[in-house]
């Protein structure tokens, strides 16, 4: 994620400036346990703890760090703005009974950097405020798994990262070619190699992430990003390598016409090279280490790596082994699901299940085979809303739902329920254009069902059909 910047802005080598958003050092109390040590202390919700042992407190990490003990001696911020001494006593093992209003106190750190192919910069206009902030926040990468680049980081802050042993975080890299890592990620790119190196050297475990973009950092440039990988692979438990996106509001991604690997020869192109180290790690470590996104094996029509090579899944929340995840579950849980389906009237299609065009190309072989046609519809939801070659479920918007939906019903003869996966809801239920699912259920005017994105919730939704 990127932004062309003051560079007045961007922390040097003796710095610790950065532009946040709004928020102060100090954390709020969402609640207090009754009974419990910050209870018996006489701390209440609303107020504002500032300091730890004499500390600012800046994120929830401090707290985990300097509250550690069986004591703790803070500073406490009452609604007047009055501060206070309390010290904290626990018994080892019992919880100080407190819930904080944020993980970060003091506000998100913004990203600085101007990546030719950062996605936020392709939405359109007019969505939410807080769908165009960018950050760059390694605390974030702890605590939530974000991708952040490093090039933000402060000489403080890399001597905290070591000092708190903050590991493991999760790295967009791109590149180790210091002139591609420029046209990529912006002039600070080589600011970003270097902490990685010093965090590297530091025992700090980095997951990376490489964006690949055509005829920039495929290829030799690839090769040469894995092998010098390789030599820090004691501290990076795993690679993942992900198509470029782009949306129809790109004009070009490193000086060129935007374009991914979409077609089946480009994306069997990266299978085969990627290939050579995953064959060469599972001799040598008997781990796949490098791991492709789940869209080259569907655009290369190509056979998915069996189970196993995808390990403990490290990098399921990039789109790394989602599918075989799914047909996993699927085994878990057939008897239920034969169970259910079975309940369904066949030829009743009482069910549609909901999904973007890239999960659909997988799932309709997988409905087909466990017999769940005449019973089970799947409709493919293109999405016009962001264009170019988006096409995952999660980035489906209410728009694009109401449309395909309401066109699709209007030619059904028989009633349907719509199954919808709730990955295309934020926390407060939204969908990227703002949409509810009470206002999707409105304008389409069919019967629909938000679930969770597991195999277990779909079959619940199965069973709890009513027979058509």
């Amino acid at each position: 994620m990127g932004i062309e910047t003051d560079n007045s802005l961007l922390p040097t080598d003796n710095s610790d400036r950065y532009e946040r958003s709004e928020g102060r050092p100090g954390a709020v109390l969402k609640t207090v346990a009754p009974g419990s040590p910050a209870d018996e202390a006489g701390l209440v919700p609303g107020e504002r703890i500032v300091r730890i042992e004499g500390e600012e407190l800046r994120d929830i990490i401090d707290w985990m760090w300097y509250a550690d003990d069986t004591e703790a001696e803070i500073d406490v911020e009452d609604s007047g703005k009055t501060v206070r001494e309390v010290t904290l006593s626990r018994d080892l093992g019992q919880d100080w009974g407190i819930e904080f209003e944020d993980i970060l106190f003091d506000g998100i750190r913004r990203c600085h950097n101007a990546c030719t192919f950062c996605f936020m910069n392709q939405l359109p206009q007019g969505m939410r405020d807080s769908l165009y902030l960018k950050d760059d926040d390694f605390r974030l990468s702890f605590l939530q798994g974000n991708f952040v680049t490093l090039t933000n980081l402060s000489d403080a802050d890399v001597d905290r990262i070591v000092e708190q042993h903050i590991s493991p975080l999760y790295v967009s890299l791109h590149a180790s070619n210091p002139q591609v890592r420029e046209t990529l990620i912006g002039k600070n790119a080589q600011r970003g190699l270097d902490n990685f190196v010093v965090l590297a050297k530091a025992g700090i475990d980095m997951n990376v992430q490489i964006v690949l973009v055509p005829e920039v950092n495929d290829g030799a440039i690839l090769d040469e990003t894995l092998r010098w990988l390789k030599t820090f692979k004691d501290h990076v438990p795993s690679v993942g390598i992900v198509p470029v996106a782009y949306t129809n509001q790109t004009k070009e991604i490193a000086g060129r016409e935007p374009k991914s690997y979409n077609s089946q020869l480009a994306a069997a192109r990266v299978i085969e090279q990627v290939q050579h180290y995953q064959f060469e790690e599972r001799a040598e470590r008997e781990t796949t280490w490098v791991y492709l996104a789940d869209e080259f094996y569907i655009y290369a029509q190509a056979p998915f790596p069996k189970s196993e090579w995808y390990d403990e899944f490290p990098q399921y929340e990039n789109g790394i082994g989602i599918v075989w995840s799914f047909v996993d579950e699927i085994k878990e849980n057939l008897a239920r699901y034969q169970v259910a389906v079975g309940k369904i009237g066949l030829g009743s299609d009482a069910a549609t299940v909901v999904v973007g065009e890239l999960a659909s190309e997988t799932l309709i072989g997988a409905l087909s085979a466990l017999d769940a046609g005449g019973r089970v519809r799947l409709l493919p939801v293109r999405n016009y809303f962001f264009g170019g070659n988006v096409s995952v479920t999660g980035l489906l918007t209410g728009i694009d739902l109401v449309t395909t939906i309401r066109y699709d019903s209007d030619r059904l003869e028989r009633p349907t329920t719509y199954l919808i996966p709730d990955i295309i809801l934020n926390a407060c239920g939204l969908t990227l254009d703002g949409y509810t699912p009470e206002q999707i259920r409105e304008d389409c005017g069919a019967n629909i069902v938000f679930h969770e994105t597991t195999v277990e919730a779909l079959i619940e939704c199965f069973a709890n059909l009513k027979e058509q």
